[in-house]
């Protein structure tokens, strides 16, 4: 069987939430593309977060996972590749519809908001939950028009 590819990011302040997110997704039974960063040693988020974004926008991975402090940067960054639909996701609910309104195919995190016991909950949510389709599938492929109309 093959293993589903989840290629993952962070800048240096997710850089032990990455860590702990490796681990748990390989127990998982996911194959885990580590696209950095691989110090705490400060640097650039979007040079990390493209990279993972590009992984799947290339469908060299199924879905990725991105983290800086608060998210947001990451989920700038992410959305500007194209094909991503990256949420930044502070709770369940907001992981569940993510995916099954939106189809995101990227999962942001803010490490510094984020309770611990929260994250793996959250991720699994996110992992599992299937895209709706029917209206909301109208929705996504409005977004996907509008992309390759502008690129």
């Amino acid at each position: 069987m093959v293993k589903p590819k989840i290629a993952i990011a962070t800048d240096h302040r997710g850089v032990q939430l990455k860590s702990a997110l490796i681990d748990y997704l390989k127990k998982k039974n996911f194959e885990v593309i580590d696209c950095g960063a691989f110090s705490d040693e400060s640097c650039d988020y979007p040079d990390f977060i493209f990279a993972a974004a590009e992984k799947v926008a290339k469908k060299e991975c199924h879905r990725a996972i991105g983290i800086c402090y608060t998210g947001i940067g990451s989920a700038i960054a992410a959305n500007k590749v194209a094909g991503i639909r990256a949420a930044l996701c502070q709770n369940i609910e907001q992981a569940r519809l993510s995916r099954c309104h939106n189809d995101s195919n990227m999962l942001i995190l803010g490490a510094g908001f984020l309770p611990q016991d929260i994250v793996f909950p959250l991720v699994d949510t996110w992992l599992n939950t299937p895209f709706e389709r029917g209206r909301h599938e109208v929705r996504v492929n409005k977004i996907r028009a509008y992309e390759q109309k502008h690129r």
